[in-house]
């Protein structure tokens, strides 16, 4: 078996790594390694993973930029994959705002370009897509809210379904971006065979994710904790997420890759019985770390959720899968490795 990962270095990339580096003969990872530029951070956040992964024998790390189709093609050209998972983004969506022309050209045609070439090498590999809720923009505006103490709740859903419709609404360019790599790795499972799933992600967390402001926020909140910086909270601070630890997004993955399912669509996060709102999340975090956390006020970011939880009824029936990490138990581990690493933040 010979897996290809790209966006080997981020958080979810290198987890899948790791995980098929004890089950698969040869693993490939892609990386550029721009995180860090992209959000203009002084500390290494990628590179270390990159360098964690050198300690698997049976991984050929590649830098490359999947923008760069004729060197994407020297890869496919000399090996033929099993699986593909397409981890590699631009995951900002303040930054697609800053720099939309970056966000499409990773996103969108770096996509096509990994599908295109899929298509002519590898045809018989299970493709595995990233993408994310925020693909549906603002029809979550559909559904009606509850607004309680520390959080706000749908108030006759549980979570979004995959038929939410994508159409007739804003977005940001993020949103797009993902949503024609989205509708082409669809294309391509129906058109040309391919067989592919695209998984639309909540909040996903876990060691070794180096959080920003702009994307990673349980992460980013817990590092800013630890290192005496204050937070940030645009808007309320009741915006709800479901959070999914890294390990169980990973088994999904595995699960597809190991079913007779031939495409598919799927929500996936922790569902209604891991959400957490901002507020609760700092309130944990205080309880958990025994101190108080500076905060300030901003106002509403463009087209943030108020809302979103995955309805992970479909996914969770097809792969005869479920969340196994609570968040408290995940966010433990979270904690302890930020504290081994401390220095690097």
């Amino acid at each position: 078996m010979q897996v290809l990962i790209t966006g080997c270095a981020g958080m979810v990339g290198s987890h899948c790594v790791q995980y098929y580096s004890r089950r698969a003969e040869k693993v490939f990872g892609i990386d550029s390694l721009i995180r860090s530029r992209l959000f203009k951070s002084e500390k290494k956040s990628v590179e270390y993973n990159w360098e964690y992964l050198s300690k698997f024998k049976n991984v050929n790390r590649i830098y490359l930029d999947i923008r760069e189709r004729d060197d994407l093609e020297e890869v496919f050209k000399k090996n033929s994959f099993d699986l593909i998972i397409h981890a590699a983004a631009q995951p900002g969506v303040s930054l697609s705002l800053a720099s939309p022309e970056d966000d499409f050209s990773i996103n969108a045609a770096g996509t096509f370009n990994l599908l295109e070439l899929a298509r002519r090498y590898s045809p018989s590999a299970v493709f595995i897509y990233c993408s994310t809720n925020k693909v549906y923009g603002d029809n979550l505006s559909k559904y009606e809210l509850i607004e309680e103490e520390s959080r706000y709740s749908f108030k006759n859903i549980t979570g979004i379904p995959e038929d939410l419709g994508v159409d007739l609404t804003s977005h940001t360019p993020y949103g797009v971006s993902k949503y024609v790599g989205d509708i082409y790795v669809q294309e391509y499972a129906a058109v040309y065979g391919l067989k592919a799933a695209v998984f639309r992600m909540s909040c996903i967390y876990g060691i070794r994710q180096f959080g920003f402001q702009d994307q990673g926020w349980l992460a980013w909140f817990l590092i800013a904790a630890l290192t005496g910086k204050s937070v940030n909270i645009y808007g309320n601070g009741k915006q709800v997420r479901d959070a999914l630890f890294i390990d169980d997004l990973v088994e999904a993955f595995d699960a597809f890759y190991n079913s007779g399912i031939s495409a598919a669509v799927y929500n996936i996060g922790g569902g209604i019985e891991n959400t957490i709102s901002i507020l609760e999340y700092l309130n944990m975090l205080e309880d958990k770390l025994g101190l108080k956390i500076e905060r300030s006020y901003q106002d509403w970011r463009l087209s943030d959720q108020k809302v979103y939880i995955s309805d992970i009824s479909k996914v969770s029936a097809a792969l005869n899968w479920h969340p196994r990490t609570s968040i408290s138990k995940g966010i433990d581990a979270v904690i302890s490795w930020v504290r081994s690493n401390k220095n690097m933040f």
